[in-house]
């Protein structure tokens, strides 16, 4: 079963994964996990601090409103947690929310079409992926119906002109769902950039994409890369389990 400390060093791990790809944005997004138990408890990051710098004993737990849970201290934003405290609220299946700002997420986020089906990682992705409208910088309750009903049953969500969102019962399949919708948009605006017509996948393809990841991932999810992606930190920066 996992503990708190094992979910402390995975979240740590992730923001370290995040920093390392270039995918953080200062201290401005956030990365959530569900704590073990009945109490609706989560870790996140404490404000102001680097992702890099992050470790598993400087994430903070807060409550379902975002408030801190016993003594720490680092202080949190809540404002930041607004839209993971709405998918952890309306998705019990949901144990981490991740939230990026990529320029490459957001440079799709605000095109017209949204993501296309021009590559193996889009069909991917687009197999279970949802869009929400920009409403301002996430300050409002009243926001939270409208995203978790975009976000759906889903596990990957395009805030519009914002940026990127995934959920996932593990931190590792959030995570492995993040590393293929930024992928898929990466190649977008590289294909793009080069000025000929693009050729999009067959629709019959993409409905049949749900199936094919099962097989290549072997049921494993997420879970089939993270054990890699851990000794890799440990390797080039083994702080984060402290």
């Amino acid at each position: 079963m996992t503990t708190e400390q094992d979910l402390r060093i995975d979240l740590a791990a992730c923001y370290r994964l995040v920093a390392r790809f270039g995918w953080d944005d200062l201290v401005f997004t956030h990365i959530s996990a569900r704590v073990p138990g009945d109490e609706h408890h989560f870790l996140i990051n404490p404000y102001g601090m680097l992702f890099e710098e992050i470790t598993a004993s400087s994430l903070v737990k807060v409550d379902a409103r975002g408030e801190k849970v016993g003594a720490s201290p680092y202080p949190v934003n809540p404002a930041g947690f607004l839209i993971h405290s709405a998918v952890h609220a309306a998705r019990p299946d949901v144990g981490c929310v991740l939230h990026v700002h990529t320029v490459a997420g957001v440079a799709v986020a605000a095109q017209q079409g949204g993501l296309l089906p021009i590559s193996q990682q889009a069909t991917i992705a687009l197999s279970s992926l949802g869009y929400h409208g920009y409403e301002g910088i996430a300050l409002r309750d009243d926001e939270k119906p409208r995203l978790v009903d975009d976000l759906g049953a889903g596990t990957s969500l395009i805030l519009r002109n914002h940026g990127l969102l995934t959920v996932g019962a593990t931190i590792a399949d959030a995570f492995l769902y993040m590393f293929n919708l930024q992928r898929a948009c990466e190649i977008q605006i590289a294909a793009q950039a080069g000025g000929g017509a693009l050729i999009e996948v067959d629709p019959r393809i993409v409905a049949g994409v749900k199936a094919n990841v099962q097989a290549v991932t072997r049921g494993l999810g997420g879970g089939l890369a993270w054990p890699g992606l851990l000794r890799k930190l440990d390797r080039d920066a083994p702080g984060y389990r402290s």
